[in-house]
C-alpha cells in the first residue's frame, strides 16, 4: 500500500506535529534551519533530541567490528513489543511545559536500562503502576520488576540491592518518578554469551 501526504502520520506529538515530520528535518534544524515552532517547542526539542540518540547509537552499531551480542534480536524484538503495550500514561510534572504524559511502558524502559547497567543483570519485565501524588507534585509509583542473572557470576547476594539502587535513582533523575515502592524478584539465570 502506497502511503500519501493525505494519509495521517503514525504519530503525533503533543503539540501536534508528526514524528515523522521531525526525523525529516533532523539535519535542517541542526544547522539552524527550521520553522519558529520547532525552536521553541519543547515536545520536538525533545522528540529531536530523541532521535539524535537514536541515530548516535544506530551509527555506533554500525561502526562496531564486533559481532553483535547474540541476543540482541531478542531485545529488539522485546522492545518492538513493549511498544505495542503502551500501557497507561503517567503524569510528569516538568519544569518548562507544566505537566507532560508520558506511558507507562516508556518509563519502565528506561527503568529496565538501569536495571541492566548492573553487571551480571539483565532485566526481563517491568510494570509500573500510579499509586498517587508525592509532596512535591511527583508522581508516586510501584514498581514490579523481573531479572535475571548470570550464571558464575559474583553471586546474587549484592545484586538486588544494585538493581534497586539504579532502579530508583533513574526513576528520580531519568523519568521525575517516586518510587513508593520497588519489587524485584530473579525469575531466570543465563549464561554468558546465551540467552
Amino acid at each position: 500500500m502506497a502511503v500519501t501526504d493525505t494519509e495521517q502520520e503514525d504519530y503525533l506529538l503533543p503539540c501536534g506535529r508528526g514524528l515523522e515530520r521531525v526525523w525529516e528535518r533532523l539535519d535542517s534544524v541542526q544547522n539552524g534551519g527550521g520553522d519558529a515552532h520547532e525552536a521553541t517547542c519543547v515536545h520536538c526539542r525533545t522528540a529531536r533530541d530523541s532521535l539524535l540518540g537514536l541515530r548516535t547509537a544506530t551509527q555506533e552499531l554500525i561502526d562496531e567490528p564486533d559481532p553483535p551480542p547474540s541476543d540482541l534480536v531478542e531485545r529488539i524484538m522485546s522492545a518492538v513489543r513493549a511498544e505495542l503495550r503502551r500501557g497507561q500514561a503517567l503524569s510528569l510534572p516538568t519544569p518548562h511545559a507544566g505537566v507532560v504524559a508520558v506511558s507507562e511502558q516508556a518509563a519502565a524502559v528506561v527503568l529496565r536500562f538501569a536495571a541492566d547497567s548492573v553487571p551480571g543483570v539483565r532485566a526481563r519485565r517491568c510494570r509500573i503502576s500510579n499509586v498517587g501524588i508525592g509532596p512535591e507534585g511527583e508522581t508516586v509509583v510501584h514498581i514490579s520488576m523481573t531479572i535475571a542473572v548470570r550464571v558464575n557470576g559474583d553471586g546474587v547476594q549484592g545484586l538486588v540491592p544494585k538493581v534497586r539502587e539504579r532502579v530508583t535513582a533513574a526513576a528520580s533523575a531519568r523519568t521525575g518518578l517516586l518510587v513508593g515502592r520497588l519489587d524485584i524478584a530473579i525469575v531466570d539465570v543465563y549464561q554468558e554469551g546465551g540467552r
